[in-house]
C-alpha cells in the first residue's frame, strides 16, 4: 500500500519547517512562487541529445596523499592509550576549526558497539561500516568506521575530506557532524543518526517499508535541491558532493531528506580567479557519473546537477540507474526514460507502484523535463542548483493545487 500523508494544501503554501536551523536556503528560493522553466533548448532537443549515451563508469585509483593528515599516535601504555579526538567550534562566519575535544573516547564507542558488533552494523559503504551507537547519557549517533585496508592513503585523504567539509557545513538538509577518533590504525567519523533509512531501501520497499506517494518523492527531491543548493552557494569555499545517490539520501522519521557522505566532497573551483572547472581523478558511483567529468577530469558544480538528475529520474521510476537483469533496451534508465519521453509514452516510466492520477502525471512529466535538462551532455547546457530547486518548489506547488482540486 502506498504510504500517504496527511496533506492538506490550500493556495500552493508552503509547508511549514520541520525545524530550525542556523542556516535556511528555503526563505532566499522560495519567495516567488511562480518559477519559470529554463527555454534556453527544447526538452526534447535535451533529450534527443543523450538519448543514446551509454556511459562506462569507473573510479581509477586516486592519487591524493594522506601523508598531512597527521594521526595522533599512542604515549602510554597499552592499557592506557589515549585517543586522538576532535570535533569543531562553530564562529559567526560559518567557518569551523578543529580542536581537541574530550567528548569522544575510542574505548567508550567501542563499548557501546561491543567491539563493532554486526549487530550494531546499519550500512556499509566506500568508506566502511557504519554503525549506530548508543552513549550511556542516552544520546545515539551514527559511526563510520574506516576501512583497514592496503590503500591506507586513500582511506586517509577520504577521511580528512570528510571530516574538513562536515565541519565547515550547517544545514536542516544534511547530516550533522558531531567529531571524529583517531585510535591507533582505527579512523572513525561520528554524525547524526537518521532512523528511516535510505531512500533506496524506501524505494525498493526493503524490510517491509511502505511505498513512498508521489507528494513525498517531490518533498524528498526538493529537500536534496536545496542541501545541494547550499553547498554550492552558501559555504565558503563551495563544495561539491561528487556522489549524490539514492543510498547517500537519508530519511527521517518525517521523511525529510538528508543528505549524507562526504567522503569524495571537494572545494570548487575559485571563480574569483578565473578557474572553471577542478582538475582531478573520476571519483562517484557508477551510473551517476557526468560524462563530461568522465572523459575530461575536469570537475564542476554541474556534475552534481547531472547527478542530481539520474537521482530524479530514480525517484520518478523507483529503478537503479543501472538495472543489468533488465533487457538490453531497459538496462540504462535513463536512456530508456528519454527514449520513452521523446516517443509520447511517459507515462510508462512511472513507478508502477504509484497510481496514475491526473496529479501523479503531472508531476512525471514536468519533474522529467528538468531531469532531462540536468543530464544535458554538456554542462553549459545544464541548469544551476538553485534553478532545480525553484523550478522543483513550483512543480510542488502545482501539484499540490491540482491534488486537492481532484480530491474535492
Amino acid at each position: 500500500m502506498t504510504r500517504r500523508r496527511s496533506h492538506s494544501y490550500t493556495g500552493g503554501s508552503s509547508p511549514a519547517p520541520t525545524a530550525s536551523s542556523s542556516y535556511s536556503i528555503t526563505s532566499s528560493i522560495t519567495t516567488d512562487r511562480s518559477f519559470p522553466t529554463p527555454t534556453d533548448k527544447s526538452t526534447s532537443s535535451v533529450a534527443s541529445w543523450i538519448s543514446g549515451i551509454f556511459i562506462n563508469c569507473f573510479t581509477p585509483p586516486d592519487s591524493v596523499s594522506s601523508k598531512d593528515f597527521n594521526d595522533s599516535k599512542s604515549s602510554s601504555s597499552e592499557h592506557n592509550r589515549r585517543s586522538s579526538t576532535g570535533s569543531t567550534q562553530r564562529h559567526n562566519n560559518g567557518n569551523a576549526s578543529e580542536t581537541e575535544h574530550p567528548r569522544f573516547t575510542f574505548h567508550e564507542i567501542y563499548d557501546a558497539t561491543k567491539n563493532f558488533s554486526p549487530s550494531f552494523r546499519i550500512g556499509q559503504g566506500g568508506f566502511g561500516t557504519v554503525y549506530k551507537v548508543k552513549l550511556r547519557d542516552g544520546t545515539t549517533f551514527a559511526v563510520k568506521r574506516a576501512k583497514k585496508s592496503m590503500h591506507d592513503d586513500r582511506q586517509g585523504a577520504e577521511f580528512k575530506s570528510e571530516i574538513q567539509t562536515l565541519a565547515q557545513v550547517t544545514h536542516l538538509s544534511l547530516v550533522k557532524y558531531y567529531g571524529y577518533v583517531v585510535h591507533d590504525d582505527e579512523k572513525i567519523l561520528i554524525v547524526e543518526y537518521v532512523a528511516n533509512g535510505t531512500l533506496r531501501d524506501h524505494l525498493d520497499c526493503k524490510e517491509g517499508k511502505e511505498v513512498l506517494d508521489m507528494a513525498t518523492r517531490l518533498d524528498i527531491a526538493t529537500d536534496v535541491a536545496h542541501a545541494i543548493t547550499y553547498l554550492h552557494m552558501y559555504t565558503q569555499p563551495p563544495i561539491i558532493h561528487r556522489d549524490i545517490k539514492s543510498s547517500n539520501i537519508l530519511l527521517t522519521e518525517n521523511f525529510r531528506a538528508k543528505v549524507a557522505d562526504f567522503g569524495f566532497a571537494r572545494l570548487a573551483p575559485d571563480t574569483e580567479s578565473g578557474a572553471t572547472h577542478v582538475s582531478t581523478q573520476v571519483k562517484g558511483t557508477a551510473g551517476y557519473l557526468d560524462p563530461e567529468y568522465l572523459t575530461t577530469y575536469q570537475l564542476t558544480e554541474k556534475s552534481d546537477v547531472y547527478s542530481f538528475g539520474v537521482l530524479l529520474v530514480e525517484i520518478l521510476t523507483g529503478r537503479r540507474p543501472i538495472e543489468l537483469s533488465r533487457g538490453q533496451k531497459e538496462r540504462i534508465t535513463i536512456r530508456w526514460a528519454i527514449k520513452k519521453f521523446t516517443s509520447g509514452d511517459t507515462i510508462s516510466v512511472l513507478d508502477p507502484k504509484l497510481e496514475q492520477s491526473p496529479a501523479n502525471n503531472l508531476a512525471l512529466e514536468k519533474v522529467l523535463e528538468m531531469a532531462f535538462q540536468c543530464l544535458a551532455p554538456h554542462r553549459g547546457s545544464r541548469p544551476s542548483m538553485k534553478k532545480c530547486s525553484e523550478i522543483l518548489w513550483g512543480i510542488r506547488k502545482d501539484y499540490r493545487e491540482l491534488l486537492n482540486t481532484t480530491s474535492l
